[in-house]
C-alpha cells in the first residue's frame, strides 16, 4: 500500500471500461463489504511494510532479518476465514507479496518466501484460500507490482535505483519474466476471483506490459476482475483511506480502508477506528455505489488484535440485522433529497434511509414524488407514520417527509428506515412555489 493518502480520481479516465463483463462483475457490485490482510514479515517489529526500509527509517538488512522471527505459532485459517464470515464480508483480499518481495506462497520464482526462509516453514496462503472458499467468500489476491528486494527490479530506497530501464532492458526483461511467472504461479494455484495489484505507478503500461498481464490472467481464469491498480488495464477503482466526496462515476469502485492508521500490525499504533466510525463509512460507501475493503493487521504469530476482532464483529452484527439494506442494494437518494446515506432495493420500490444513531431521531426527505406505502424500522416490523409538510393541493411540488422514529427502536450505531414506495422512486427536483 502507498504511505501516502492517495484519492485522486484522474486515474478513472483510463480504467479500462470496455474490457468489463457486466456479468462477471455482477458479485462485486452485490458484494459491498471485502476484508484486506496484510501480513508479512514486518508485523515482527511492527515496522511500516515495505516502505521502513525504502524510506530509510530502518536498514534494508535489519528490516529483512524479521523474516527470522515470523513463525505464525498461532496462525489458523479456519478461526480468520469465519471472523471474516461473521463480519458479513462477500470476499477477502490478502496480501501474497508485499513491496519487500516476501511471498507467503511456496514461489518457485526465487527463494524468498515464508516457506524457504522462515522459521513458520509453510505455506500460508494456501489453507487461508481453502478456508475462504469453503465458506463460500470471494478470494482476492493482492500482489505488489513492485519487489525493491529483487536484486533485478530498478528500484530501491527512496533515492537510489539499481538502474533505469532505459539504461538496461536486459535486467527488467528478466525481471518482468519473474513477476508475470510469480502471477501466473498465483493464477494456477488459486484461480482468484479478484487481482488486486500495487505499485504500478512506478512504471507505465508498456513497461509493466499491463494489457499482456491481463490477458494472462484472463486466458486461464476468464471470470477474475482486476482492481484499478495495473495502469488503466482494471476493472475497477480504488480510492485509498479518504472517502471521496462526490459520487464517483465508474460502475465499480472500492474504497480500501484501515481499521486503525496502519496496513500491516504495528505496536505503537492503538488508534483504532470505533465500530460507529466504520459503520458510518460503510453506509456512506455502499449510499454512493461502492464497496468498503476493510483491512486488519496479524500479528507475526498468527493473531488478528482484539480490537480488529472487535471492530469485525460489531460489524458482523449490525450487517446481520440491516443486510436487506446493504448487500445487493442500489445507491439511494441524492443528497439534496436526504442528508444522509441512504440506498435502494434493485427494483426502485423500497427506500432505506440511514440515520445516525448520535443526531436526531427524524429523517426528513425532500422531493419525494411517490405515495409511501409503509414505513418501519428494519429489523423491528414496527411501523413508522410518515408526516408530510407543505403540500399544497393544487400544486404538484411534493412537501417534505417527516419520520420520527421512537428512542427505543435506535440502533447503537446507525438505524436504518425502510420505507416501501407505491411506484419505482419518482424525484422532484424543482424550484418549489409554483414551479
Amino acid at each position: 500500500m502507498r504511505k501516502f493518502i492517495f484519492l485522486s480520481f484522474t486515474f478513472l479516465s483510463f480504467l479500462v471500461q470496455a474490457q468489463q463483463d457486466s456479468s462477471k462483475m455482477a458479485w462485486f457490485g452485490d458484494a459491498k463489504l471485502g476484508i484486506f490482510i496484510h501480513w508479512g514479515i514486518y508485523a515482527v517489529n511492527g515496522t511500516s511494510e515495505s516502505w521502513a526500509f525504502h524510506n530509510k527509517q530502518v536498514p534494508y538488512d535489519k528490516y529483512m532479518q524479521q523474516i527470522n522471527g515470523f513463525k505464525a505459532q498461532n496462525y489458523d485459517p479456519q478461526y480468520w476465514a469465519n471472523l471474516i464470515k461473521l463480519s458479513g464480508a462477500r470476499y477477502a483480499v490478502i496480501t501474497s507479496k508485499h513491496h519487500d518481495g516476501v511471498a507467503l506462497w511456496n514461489t518457485k520464482m526465487n527463494n524468498l518466501s515464508i516457506p524457504k526462509k522462515s522459521p513458520a516453514k509453510r505455506d500460508v496462503l494456501t489453507p487461508f484460500t481453502q478456508e475462504l472458499k469453503a465458506n463460500g467468500i470471494k478470494l482476492g489476491i493482492y500482489y505488489s507490482l513492485i519487489d525493491w528486494s529483487h536484486p533485478n527490479y530498478p528500484g530501491f530506497l527512496k533515492d537510489s535505483a539499481r538502474y533505469t530501464v532505459q539504461t538496461d532492458t536486459l535486467r527488467w526483461n528478466t525481471f518482468r519474466k519473474f513477476y508475470q511467472g510469480q502471477i501466473q504461479e498465483l493464477n494456477t494455484a488459486y484461480q482468484p476471483d479478484l487481482f488486486w495489484f500495487d505499485g504500478d505507478w512506478e512504471h507505465s503500461a508498456a513497461e509493466w506490459q499491463a494489457a499482456k498481464v491481463r490477458q494472462m490472467i484472463l486466458d486461464k481464469n476468464p471470470k477474475a476482475i482486476i482492481n484499478g491498480r495495473l495502469q488503466g488495464y482494471g476493472d475497477y477503482a480504488t480510492p485509498e483511506q479518504n472517502f471521496p466526496i462526490s459520487r464517483p462515476s465508474t460502475p465499480y469502485w472500492e474504497l480500501c480502508l484501515t481499521s486503525n492508521d496502519n496496513w500491516g500490525f504495528r505496536f505503537i499504533d492503538s488508534n483504532f477506528k470505533t465500530p460507529y466510525e466504520i459503520i458510518s463509512i460503510f453506509a456512506d460507501c455502499i449510499s454512493n455505489g461502492g464497496n468498503l475493503l476493510l483491512d486488519i493487521g496479524p500479528k507475526a504469530d498468527g493473531t488478528i488484535p482484539k480490537e480488529q476482532v472487535h471492530i469485525l464483529t460489531e460489524l458482523g452484527k449490525w450487517n446481520k440485522k440491516h443486510e436487506e439494506a446493504i448487500f445487493a442494494s442500489i445507491p439511494g437518494l441524492p443528497p439534496q433529497h436526504f442528508y444522509g446515506p441512504s440506498t435502494m432495493s434493485k427494483d426502485s420500490l423500497t427506500l432505506y434511509l440511514f440515520v445516525s444513531s448520535t443526531n436526531s431521531q427524524q429523517a426528513v426527505i425532500r422531493g419525494l414524488d411517490n405515495k409511501i406505502l409503509s414505513a418501519e424500522v428494519l429489523g423491528s416490523n414496527r411501523y413508522i407514520p410518515a408526516k408530510v409538510v407543505g403540500k399544497i393541493s393544487w400544486s404538484h411540488v411534493p412537501g417534505l417527509v417527516y419520520f420520527t422514529i421512537p428512542q427505543e427502536l435506535n440502533d447503537p450505531y446507525i438505524t436504518v428506515l425502510k420505507i416501501k414506495l407505491d411506484k419505482p422512486l419518482k424525484l422532484y427536483s424543482g424550484k418549489g412555489g409554483f414551479d
